[in-house]
């Protein structure tokens, strides 16, 4: 029983050192040049730990996106208004809109590599629609847009919206730092939608 825990209190620090050794990575290098290779010299594990913790690069990009997006998942969930609940939905979802732009612009290098991660692979684990993180923006958005707008199909908009911020272009700006451009497009496109 002891040697189980130990075993998994090894396991969660190999994990914890994986996610911030590419983290690290990331904050000095191109995403094209973190490889898993690099990643696990740079963490002090194997190769196969790094697959076997992940499973794939994919998926080693996912849980590190994972792991920045759960407090602002708390905050979307249980925070104060705009954000969190108790302010009108129109007036959630332009804040959730932001704060995602604002999330998505500190991170850009990560989703650089989660991209460029799903563009070397054919499996559906690399689907946008089967991102966890996606999914669940994509669920609050539909229940904002349906709550303020029933009219409009609020899947197809959650798509379009949540999906817009999911583009090349929109990351290439992101990263030359034009936040207030993409956060202003997307406050736009929004409130035009929920007239």
């Amino acid at each position: 029983m002891g040697e189980q825990r130990a075993e998994r209190a090894d396991a969660a620090r190999n994990r914890r050192a994986i996610l911030r050794a590419a983290e690290e990575l990331l904050r000095r290098h191109a995403p094209d040049e973190v490889s898993i290779e690099r990643i696990a010299a740079a963490a002090g594990v194997g190769k196969g730990t790094v697959f076997h913790r992940f499973g794939s690069r994919v998926g080693l990009m996912r849980a590190l996106m994972e792991e920045r997006v759960r407090t602002f998942g708390e905050a979307v969930a249980g925070g104060p208004p705009p954000l969190g609940p108790g302010a009108p939905s129109r007036d959630r979802l332009v804040a959730f809109l932001d704060a995602v732009v604002v999330l998505a612009a500190r991170n850009g290098r990560l989703i650089t590599a989660h991209d460029h991660a799903l563009a070397t692979r054919r499996h559906a684990e690399g689907r946008l629609t089967e991102n966890p993180v996606y999914l669940s923006w994509h669920a609050h958005v539909m229940s904002l847009v349906a709550e303020a707008r029933p009219d409009l199909d609020a899947d197809l908009v959650a798509h379009v919206l949540v999906g817009s911020l999911h583009n090349e272009g929109v990351a290439r700006l992101l990263l030359a730092g034009e936040t207030e451009r993409v956060a202003a497009g997307m406050r736009a496109m929004a409130e035009s939608l929920l007239r």
